[in-house]
């Protein structure tokens, strides 16, 4: 990803967000450009894991989000008050705040396809600053920030990851958070769908 098209992500990013006319969206973006968010990595290997693959990859989930609202609106009109389209975008772009200051730029000698060890930058986790979960951790950035979340909004950023490795209390909870609100299964739907198909590495066939 080149320096002009996460110059236009960052735009487009935050032009969404400001487009919600949510109280304190302004101090959010402050925010989220002082702790380095625009330049983060979406993982430390996997998925995106250039600077600027954060943003890039919330515009993804955005993008899928959206795609899956009208879908499912064209199939169930009576939801459609439940998926508000600034919780929408609010819930998919700031679902992975908490990684900006997660991934930390380290060098490591590794060998190379010849056998030759050579310096390569990697990222290394790093969560020792604030250990208080994933989605937790976002939810809570965001309320610092000042952003008055909905109970829908808060719920679908804290279940985006979807059931996994939870507890039995957790699992129940996150049950309840998706019958409690269509958006919650959406945005984890919608973040399995960016990292998982949309973000995949291309395959050149032979």
């Amino acid at each position: 990803m080149n320096e002009e098209n996460n110059k236009e992500n960052k735009e487009r990013f935050c032009n969404i967000l400001t487009a919600t006319a949510r109280e304190n969206m302004d101090y959010v973006l402050e925010d989220l450009q002082d702790m380095g968010f625009f330049d983060a990595p979406a993982s430390s290997a996997g998925h995106y894991s250039y600077p600027g693959g954060l943003v890039a990859h919330s515009l993804n989930v955005y993008d899928a989000a959206m795609a899956i609202r009208s879908t499912a609106i064209a199939m169930r009109p009576d939801i459609e008050a439940q998926l508000p389209e600034d919780s929408v975008a609010i819930a998919a772009l700031l679902h992975d705040v908490c990684k900006t200051d997660l991934y930390v730029r380290a060098v490591r000698k590794r060998r190379n396809e010849i056998g030759v060890y050579e310096a390569q930058e990697i990222y290394e986790i790093h969560d020792e600053n604030f250990p208080v979960g994933h989605g937790e951790k976002s939810a809570m950035i965001l309320l610092r920030s000042g952003l008055d979340l909905s109970d829908d909004e808060l719920c679908a950023i804290r279940w985006h990851m979807g059931p996994w490795n939870l507890s039995k209390d957790d699992e129940k909870f996150y049950r309840q958070a998706g019958k409690r609100s269509p958006l919650a299964p959406l945005i984890h739907t919608a973040d399995t769908m960016a990292s998982s198909l949309l973000e995949r590495p291309s395959i050149s066939l032979k």
